[in-house]
């Protein structure tokens, strides 16, 4: 069932529209758990379209089995997607940081603060998200410190290969899964692929994780996949690689590979010159969970983190 969740006007008499779909029993008892997945608040993360697409047809090829409410949010910024622009077009806002929102603020701000509403009363929601066309990232979840004693069980659950315990920023606080935490609706971020594209690999993953955790709310009672045991990590295991110099960034090892301390990584070359700029080291032994995708890098561009002492 299709639902507007609100319609905002835009200029030349046009109006920006946010919709769900509710998925539920025939019958309802006024009992039933709810779950929400949440994905394209930035217009270039496309791998969320791909996750809601396989729900919604795996749901209604089993309906029988479905005892909860799921409602799905393919396209919070449906701007962004439709022009392929990471933030929200006209306005020039990153949408991930104006939340909770403001029904009497800006447009936007206005349709956050609506979207915040319509979540509120779910029992768990994932927010789902690419990484930019700069890098790849592996399938994880990334969990506030300052949530992590509530989050971090539910997380392991989800079927991605890792929970990344990270310390809160001043710029956290304005993100959806930020902003629902802090009003008791249990809210996990999950990053995986590149922007720009769909890695249907990583999405079929994630998908198998969410039926478990639906299972386990009681929401679903279809057969479930055991998901695999993530690695729980914190800042303080995780070392970022950045280019010393700027040039064209090839990469020697894949994305997702072990490597050791010393092993390059890749090298920087100059396309002028000929020259090699730079060949980039491991700072130490580890697992290589995201990776420059986008060659062109400047110095300090971040090349590579590696989750360091993984097996």
């Amino acid at each position: 069932m299709i639902e507007t969740i609100v319609s905002a006007d835009l200029p030349v008499d046009e109006r920006l529209i946010l919709e769900k779909n509710r998925l539920q029993p025939k019958e309802l008892t006024g009992k039933e758990k709810r779950i929400s997945i949440v994905t394209g608040i930035y217009g270039d993360e496309l791998d969320g379209q791909y996750v809601c697409y396989e729900l919604i047809r795996r749901i209604n090829s089993q309906i029988n089995h479905l005892k909860g409410i799921v409602d799905i949010f393919p396209c919070c910024n449906p701007l962004g997607l439709a022009s392929t622009t990471r933030g929200v077009p006209l306005f020039e806002l990153d949408m991930n940081r104006i939340f909770p929102g403001s029904e009497k603020g800006t447009t936007i701000e206005y349709v956050a603060a609506k979207l915040v509403d319509d979540i509120i009363g779910s029992d768990l929601c994932i927010d789902v998200h690419s990484s930019n066309i700069f890098l790849m990232e592996t399938p994880q979840v990334r969990v506030s410190e300052e949530f992590a004693q509530k989050l971090v069980p539910i997380a392991r659950q989800i079927n991605t290969d890792f929970v990344w315990v990270h310390t809160s920023a001043t710029v956290l606080e304005s993100t959806l899964a930020h902003s629902l935490n802090n009003m008791g609706v249990p809210t996990l971020a999950v990053e995986m692929g590149v922007g720009m594209r769909i890695s249907k690999k990583y999405g079929d993953q994630l998908v198998e994780g969410i039926f478990y955790r639906m299972k386990q709310l009681d929401i679903w009672d279809g057969p479930v996949k055991t998901p695999k045991e993530p690695i729980v990590s914190t800042d303080g295991s995780v070392s970022l690689i950045h280019a010393g110099t700027a040039g064209v960034f090839v990469p020697e090892i894949q994305h997702g590979q072990q490597v050791e301390k010393g092993q390059p990584l890749g090298s920087i070359f100059d396309s002028f010159t000929g020259d090699v700029s730079q060949i980039v080291e491991a700072p130490e032994s580890g697992f290589v969970f995201t990776l420059r995708e986008y060659p062109v890098v400047y110095e300090g561009s971040l090349i590579a983190r590696i989750l360091g002492g993984s097996k």
